[in-house]
């Protein structure tokens, strides 16, 4: 019997702690345990610590997971909570994603200052965004606005909006939600015209593979449309070697028996684009996402990648 507290691991912004409470809160639901059988460890990691650059300069994904990570596989933490939109598609030996909680809105969000929706801002209004996919989707429907690199947590983004830093920043409706932030938003975009980053509005729970103890602990709040889903997205992001350096946007949505993706690629200022789509058996997630992958690569042709 489980005598010591299970040790989360999480980074330390607002939202990554809101995210290892709710996953704290529904083990203790699903188990029947109180609070203290478990304990919240913030890291900091090197994703957070360099705020001044874009995360394709500085290493890509990884650099929000690798000291969770490090503990992780060291056993000094018995799991770790991320947001999947942040998990590179590899993971170091011995780790694995094992559940994935009931996904949020998958939408982003646009917060304008000077037009509150994207097509109504201003002929070159300044719009913020880390993320080389919405800067690329946004220069698709925009080439007249000039989209800058933005970085910083979801409060420090909006304090740089409020003073006028930009004219407007887009943000995941799904991290707004957790923070209860969504009255921000002066637009939800549509998943057809800006879909969303790979398994974005997922949280997930990555453990030791060999930890039967820990895989028994959360195997009950596993939400299986959500764990094809992103399985599905993510596998396209593999099949495409995507990272912080690529535009790729992808969504998959499961009725329990079936799954439909649709996904995108991009070139960074927009103006090429090719899209895919695919369905099939939930049981074949993986491969769908994979050929989808494979697929929108020989359509879009080697050259295509040049830029990236």
């Amino acid at each position: 019997m489980q005598t010591k507290p299970f040790r989360i691991g999480t980074r330390g912004s607002p939202l990554a702690l809101a995210q290892a409470h709710e996953t704290r809160d529904r083990l203790m639901a699903a188990h029947g345990l109180p609070a203290e059988m478990f304990e919240i460890v913030v890291l900091s990691t090197t994703g957070d610590r360099v705020t001044d650059r874009a995360l394709a300069e500085i290493g890509g994904k990884g650099l929000f997971t690798l000291e969770l990570e490090q503990q992780l596989a060291s056993g000094d933490l018995d799991l770790a909570v991320h947001s999947s939109k942040d998990m590179p598609t590899a993971l170091p030996d011995g780790l694995g994603i094992i559940a994935y909680l009931p996904r949020e809105d998958m939408r982003d969000a646009l917060i304008g200052r000077t037009a509150p929706k994207l097509l109504d801002l201003p002929e070159g209004a300044v719009v913020g965004s880390a993320s080389l996919r919405r800067q690329a989707l946004i220069r698709r429907l925009r080439p007249d606005l000039q989209v800058v690199t933005y970085r910083g947590a979801v409060e420090t983004r909006l304090r740089k909006l409020a003073e006028g830093e930009v004219d407007a920043t887009l943000l995941a409706v799904a991290g707004l939600k957790r923070l209860d932030r969504e009255a921000v938003i002066t637009e939800y975009l549509d998943l057809e015209r800006f879909p969303p980053a790979p398994a974005q509005g997922a949280i997930c729970i990555e453990a030791r593979l060999d930890d039967r103890r820990v895989r028994d602990l959360v195997s009950p709040v596993n939400h299986r449309p959500t764990f094809d889903a992103v399985s599905c997205e993510r596998a396209f992001l593999a099949a495409l070697d995507g990272s912080c350096r690529t535009p790729i946007a992808g969504f998959a949505v499961s009725d329990g028996e079936r799954l439909g993706f649709t996904g995108t690629i991009l070139t960074p200022d927009g103006t090429v684009f090719h899209d895919i789509a695919a369905e099939g058996g939930v049981g074949d997630a993986f491969a769908l996402g994979w050929s989808a992958g494979e697929a929108i690569r020989e359509k879009a042709g080697t050259g295509f990648f040049d830029s990236w």
